[in-house]
């Protein structure tokens, strides 16, 4: 099983590298091969494969979840702690596994079609593959600084992806703003490895799992703290959560990829890949849970205000990633994981599915679309789909997994022994029910200005995009539908990413009262946005927030207190730095210079080669000399 683990890693990379040789060099000087075709079978054979031996291994490692099978291998001794390379096989590493090559083949399977026409598809296919092998080493890894290599890795390839049309300069700099702002989490992330391994003198996760129960309380928890700034990076929760609505510069099928199952789901996989030393930390799973509350509530409020259409699924990625983490922080590690997964499911229909459309009319803005679900009827059925299981509406898989997720605050805020204060519990609660509020509110409002009402703009050739971009969302569109119904019984999906380290398996179940809290709140939703709409279909159902549109709009200004005080107060301390080295440095040594040109010409004045003038200076040194020492004696 460890071998088909390495197989399932080795093959993404192993075709991104091939992708990224030239094609003249693998078809031959004098052949003018397709690039595309070329391209896309190498991406598709290193996914496909990957994928189809990962099956195997999955329907074995299901069987016994919790055993754990390692393949490793040491490095050169360091001469202090060894690093080592290999995987690490259990039903959770199986079943995420599952969800990034399901999701990558069916981006990859996408993109044929919607990069049909793109010069630098070869590239782009290659660093899709890339993208995914890092992934599947975080997935697998067996060595935290193994883990770390995939981590990085995916940071950069996020750079390329999203900087893909280059030529732009505003896709340009979102590229940069991903890498920069995610990599601001990696470094405290990258102390966080170093101080849980020395603590358990061993980077392996079997071993640091292990020692976490022994480990001195306050290395615990300066380390799991340190490992949430790499979680808040790459997960894009508050105060790092301003990269990803950026992050839309991307091609579309990049999106749904980053979205879905790679990067934002890498920093939840993390907490539950290393849960067992989180629970020892109740302080870091207090601050997980706060910054889980700010983030879901203030991300669905922007959402609500965003015209691009990519942008509010962005926003709702934010929001929705922030509900794994409240999960994970309130106990709740078969309510977190499960919402991974079914949020993988969903998220990849809705961006597969904005990406059909915007290529079909040409713009991004909501605002310019409308009356497309007659033109697009089975897109429009798979946005439903996903927009259903996004908001929670029974029985698709977002409303076993986020109403457990509310069931699991209620529960601690009840507890006699709460694992967090229940403060915390209490706030993450009353976020999670407004949110479930929102986001009712902006699916509502994305489905209507996008489908309905009166068209804005000529569509240049009707219906559904082409079989192939049709296939994956509608494949995507059963787990989305159906996923939470495994989830009720233990002994099914949630025995499925068990693992040793985090004891018996949970049923995913929502509670009584918050599934008809929740319910109720997405009803009314729905409700106030549609009957805002029904009067005037050409006017936008944000005017129902119109008071506070442009904090909404701008994501509550944090792109802007970033720019004000780390831009340009960079900026300004950057001006300071050069007066003090053009007024005060330079100005020194130009003035010193100046000062001895000056004495050198004084100087200069009394060598003026006449002897008379010589002597009367010699007479007129020797009277002072003499009346010096009459004086002074």
């Amino acid at each position: 099983m460890t071998g088909l683990a390495v197989a399932v890693v080795a093959l993404p990379l192993l075709a991104a590298a091939v992708g990224l040789v030239p094609v003249r060099l693998l078809a031959g000087r004098r052949a003018e091969p397709s690039t595309v075709s070329i391209s896309a079978i190498t991406a598709l054979a290193g996914t496909g494969l990957a994928t189809l031996l990962l099956a195997p291994l999955w329907f074995v490692t299901i069987w016994q979840p919790t055993q754990v099978r390692e393949l490793t291998a040491r490095l050169t001794p360091t001469g202090t702690i060894d690093i080592a390379v290999g995987v690490r096989v259990d039903g959770l590493s199986a079943t995420v596994a599952v969800l990034v090559c399901v999701v990558a083949l069916a981006v990859q399977v996408y993109s044929v079609g919607y990069m049909r026409n793109e010069p630098r598809y070869r590239s782009y296919a290659a660093f899709v593959s890339l993208f995914t092998g890092a992934m599947l080493l975080v997935v697998f890894a067996s060595d935290l600084i193994v883990l770390l290599v995939g981590w990085e890795v995916m940071g950069l390839c996020s750079y390329v992806l999203i900087g893909h049309h280059w030529e732009r300069v505003d896709f340009s700099r979102a590229g940069v703003k991903a890498f920069l702002v995610t990599k601001l989490g990696d470094v405290p992330f990258m102390f966080g490895i170093f101080a849980l391994g020395v603590a358990a003198e061993s980077f392996r996760v079997s071993d640091v799992l292990a020692a976490a129960a022994e480990m001195n309380q306050l290395t615990v928890t300066v380390g799991t703290l340190l490992l949430l700034g790499g979680v808040v990076g790459k997960s894009a929760q508050f105060p790092l959560q301003t990269w990803l609505p950026d992050a839309m510069a991307g091609p579309t099928p990049v999106s749904a990829l980053i979205h879905a199952a790679t990067m934002v789901a890498a920093g939840a996989y993390l907490v539950a890949r290393l849960y067992p030393v989180f629970l020892q930390s109740p302080t870091a799973l207090a601050v997980l849970g706060v910054v889980a509350a700010i983030t879901m509530f203030t991300a669905a409020c922007a959402a609500f205000a965003q015209d691009d259409l990519k942008r509010v699924l962005a926003y709702s990625t934010v929001s929705q990633v922030a509900y794994m983490q409240a999960g994970l922080a309130m106990g709740g590690y078969a309510a977190g994981v499960e919402h991974l997964l079914t949020h993988g499911a969903f998220k990849a229909v809705l961006f597969l599915a904005a990406g059909a459309v915007i290529l079909r009319v040409g713009t991004n803005l909501m605002s310019e679309m409308g009356g497309l679900y007659r033109v697009m009827p089975i897109t429009y059925t798979c946005m439903l789909v996903g927009f259903a299981a996004l908001v929670g509406v029974p029985p698709t898989s977002g409303f076993f997994s986020k109403d457990a997720v509310l069931e699991q605050s209620l529960h601690q805020l009840t507890a006699p022994q709460p694992l967090v204060p229940q403060s915390v519990a209490g706030v993450v609660l009353v976020a999670g029910a407004l949110t479930a509020f929102m986001t009712a509110a902006y699916a509502a409002r994305t489905v209507l200005l996008t489908f309905h009402g009166p068209r804005r703009t000529d569509v240049a050739s009707g219906g559904d995009p082409e079989l192939g971009m049709l296939v994956p969302m509608l494949v995507l569109s059963v787990p989305s539908l159906s996923l939470g119904l495994f989830g009720v019984h233990e002994g099914w999906l949630p025995s499925w990413f068990a693992s040793a380290d985090t004891g018996t398996p949970h049923a995913v179940l929502p509670g009584a009262l918050t599934a008809v809290l929740s319910f109720v709140l997405v009803v009314v939703g729905v409700a106030v946005v549609y009957f805002a709409w029904v009067p005037h279909p050409e006017r936008d159902p944000v005017r129902l927030v119109e008071p506070v549109r442009p904090l909404f709009a701008r994501g509550f200004f944090v792109d802007d207190l970033y720019e004000l005080v780390f831009v340009r107060g960079t900026a300004a301390l950057g001006r300071a730095v050069v007066r003090l080295d053009t007024d005060g440095v330079d100005a020194t040594v130009s003035d010193s210079g100046r000062l001895m040109g000056w004495l050198g010409a004084l100087a200069r004045r009394t060598q003026t080669g006449n002897a008379q003038w010589y002597v009367t200076g010699v007479v007129i040194g020797a009277v002072a000399l003499a009346v010096g020492a009459v004086v002074l004696v």
